[in-house]
């Protein structure tokens, strides 16, 4: 009787632990430590319950006594993959595709270039090819931004910049902001603030007749960063208001980690929705 109460406990306490992790939002976990990184990776989580199925198979067929255990532990975990393979399929599996653009639609470009690595060939080339009004550029020096200007204006593609860096050691704490000349001049809303660690741009048109456009780069969830990480996220849903605001870049963040932080029923961040699953 001690032994199947205490079998019981077991399996209740694991059930609640892959819960947390394939579903985090469910106990307020999603931006909490731990819980955070493993739902960040749900293909390799579900992969990782695959592993442990295989185990618990082999475990089995070793130990029987603990077969009836083993075979319980087998079910949360099989829950526990399905739940992420859900959710994978809901959102996609990374599909690049993307419908054809229509005249009125505004076309963005976001590329976190690791600190100008990427080159300003390859970014253009990409620009021009998608048809690109807006570039938000993570990681990128002004210098460079200013060469994709160059590359893009003599492919008939006249494109306005900004740059805000933090400082001129590190290219990372760089993020830049190309828009289509056809857009109007824009200039940066230095009242508003920005994230901690590395900058985001916001840029409001100066007719005030064009969408307000955030260039994005919140920290990762690194240790010595990670309230940083969550402050930068607030900060996010704070800034997306409005009927005509276009964010994008590089969030470090899931759907899941944004839950709570929108403002109305299917926002993500404020009053912004995410366009993947428009």
């Amino acid at each position: 009787m001690f032994r199947r109460v205490t079998a019981a406990i077991i399996l209740l306490i694991v059930a609640g632990i892959l819960l947390a992790l394939a579903w985090p939002q469910l106990f307020g976990l999603q931006r909490s430590f731990g819980f955070a990184h493993v739902v960040s990776l749900r293909g390799v989580a579900a992969a990782v319950g695959i592993a442990l199925l295989v185990l618990l198979a082999v475990f089995g067929a070793i130990i029987r006594p603990a077969r009836r255990l083993f075979a319980s532990f087998a079910v949360l975990l099989v829950a526990f993959i399905l739940l992420n393979a859900a959710v994978l399929s809901t959102r996609g599996f990374g599909d690049s595709g993307a419908e054809a653009a229509a005249d009125s639609d505004v076309t963005v470009l976001s590329w976190n270039t690791l600190g100008d690595a990427t080159g300003a060939d390859a970014i253009a080339a990409l620009a021009l090819d998608s048809g690109a009004d807006i570039i938000t550029l993570p990681e990128t020096t002004n210098e460079l931004a200013f060469d994709i200007a160059a590359i893009m204006k003599e492919n008939g593609k006249p494109m306005w910049l900004e740059t805000t860096a933090y400082d001129q050691i590190s290219k990372a704490r760089s993020t830049s902001v190309l828009w289509s000349a056809e857009l109007g001049t824009y200039s940066i809303d230095e009242t508003v603030g920005s994230t901690s660690t590395l900058p985001s741009v916001v840029m409001r048109p100066d007719d005030g007749s064009g969408p307000t456009i955030i260039a994005v780069h919140a920290v990762s969830p690194i240790p010595g960063e990670f309230r940083n990480w969550r402050n930068d996220l607030g900060w996010l849903g704070d800034i997306c208001a409005g009927n005509n605001t276009i964010m994008a870049g590089d969030f470090n963040a899931t759907l899941d980690h944004m839950t709570g932080l929108g403002t109305g029923a299917g926002t993500a961040l404020g009053g912004c929705v995410d366009a993947a699953l428009v």
